[in-house]
């Protein structure tokens, strides 16, 4: 285990606490985006009853609800278990978060299908549906940095690193996991209210 002197601490938590600002930044920019297109969908379809969505969402997005909603209780699963310092559970919850986030993204590639088959393009007349693949096509980048985190966290847990850095990375993590979820749910209820 690698040891820390007393002034080299000071430093070392100084810079997890401007991670830890960044990564907090980072989430109200995201939030920020997505509030943006919520504005500027609402503002679409108020110009006219033609302008609504018009289509009714793929059951696919339940399905992946849920692999979100449980992929939150196994990333806190596995923060649990690193404040505790055991290793092996938190591992094996990171590799069930991660397996449950890939998940996540095959069943919002087969809901695009879906939504494709039912005529819903990208590109179309109605900008109104347009903004379905931009929710989700932005959600996805934002799980797919996500998955990276998670990895990066799983790669890293080890006996060879301080206990502090290892439990710093998985708090992180599990703060920008959980992020994606509650965000997931928030494009999930915003566009079913207005389907």
């Amino acid at each position: 285990m690698i040891m820390v002197q007393p002034k080299d601490s000071y430093d070392y938590l100084a810079t997890l606490k401007a991670k830890k600002f960044s990564l907090y930044v980072f989430l109200v920019v995201s939030f920020m985006l997505f509030a943006a297109w919520s504005s500027g969908f609402i503002v679409y379809t108020a110009g006219g009853e033609d302008k609504g969505l018009k289509t009714l969402l793929p059951h696919t997005f339940i399905f992946s609800t849920l692999s979100i909603l449980l992929s939150s209780a196994t990333i806190h699963l596995s923060y649990s278990a690193a404040k505790i310092g055991n290793l092996a559970k938190q591992k094996l919850w990171l590799v069930m978060t991660i397996l449950l986030g890939a998940l996540f993204f095959v069943l919002q590639y087969n809901a695009w299908m879906e939504l494709a088959r039912s005529g819903v393009m990208f590109i179309n007349n109605n900008a109104s549906q347009s903004f379905i693949y931009v929710f989700v096509w932005a959600h996805q980048a934002h799980i797919f940095a996500g998955v990276i985190v998670l990895l990066n966290a799983l790669f890293k847990a080890n006996n060879k690193q301080p206990l502090i850095k290892n439990r710093f990375r998985m708090e992180l993590a599990s703060v920008f996991w959980h992020f994606l979820d509650i965000l997931w749910i928030y494009i999930y209820v915003f566009l079913l209210l207005n389907q």
